[in-house]
């Protein structure tokens, strides 16, 4: 994992994950915590970023942007401390059989140890951090538990994989609905953000909203064509 500076309190750490995109995690040094969004796909995404705070006294809390395996899968390495998800991310991760199976399913893709450690501290609305100048949202939109986090102080919007993973598909993959993903682009509106550091894609200006408005219905129809095709 490779930290990128961002701002004076938003470091990007990114690996590349395929040819055309990065994973990426973010960290934000807060005055009371330093916050890590997303985990990555094992403890070898995630030891670097622990390896980055260690000589910090400050506590971390661990905020998840969706259940996805490549944004959890590093959690246990923070199993002393919070990790923030939505109420349904919580529920969504699998378990038991299931669980396993993804394991099996995902093994070439995992980095060091993974166990299954699901947040332990979800919400409904917002979360706010008022010291720290950080609020911590629900925005449905690519899944129905994506969360997002603004950083006030430096003006950095944390959009997980609400943004498409390349400059070609700025639109994701949505399993909520158009309507709602609509809608999430209007919450981000609402923000007053320079920057956006997103699951897969390089950071992006504010700019990137009316991009996806603009790109959404192309790629709304071109998801539901490849939905009816995998149906027949």
């Amino acid at each position: 994992m490779t930290p990128t500076k961002i701002t004076a309190r938003n470091i990007m750490f990114s690996r590349p994950m395929t040819k055309e995109y990065d994973l990426i995690i973010g960290v934000i040094l807060g005055e009371n915590n330093n916050y890590v969004i997303d985990t990555g796909a094992g403890s070898g995404d995630i030891l670097p970023v622990l390896e980055y705070l260690a000589g910090s006294n400050k506590p971390a809390i661990v905020v998840n942007t969706h259940c996805h395996w490549d944004h959890i899968f590093g959690n246990h390495v923070f199993s002393g401390s919070p990790i923030i998800a939505h109420t349904s991310c919580r529920d969504m991760i699998p378990a038991g059989e299931k669980w396993d199976e993804a394991l099996q399913q995902l093994s070439d893709q995992l980095t060091g140890q993974v166990r299954r450690c699901p947040p332990n501290l979800t919400f409904e609305d917002k979360l706010h951090f008022p010291d720290d100048g950080i609020t911590i949202f629900h925005t449905p939109g690519h899944s129905q538990d994506c969360i997002s986090v603004y950083d006030a102080v430096d003006k950095v919007l944390y959009a997980g994989d609400n943004i498409g993973d390349t400059e070609d598909e700025i639109v994701p993959w949505i399993d909520t609905n158009l309507e709602t993903f609509r809608q999430m682009i209007e919450t981000y509106k609402g923000y007053d953000f320079d920057i956006c550091i997103c699951g897969h894609n390089k950071p992006q200006t504010k700019a990137v909203l009316a991009r996806m408005e603009n790109a959404l219905p192309a790629a709304w129809e071109a998801q539901q064509n490849t939905m009816k095709e995998v149906q027949q």
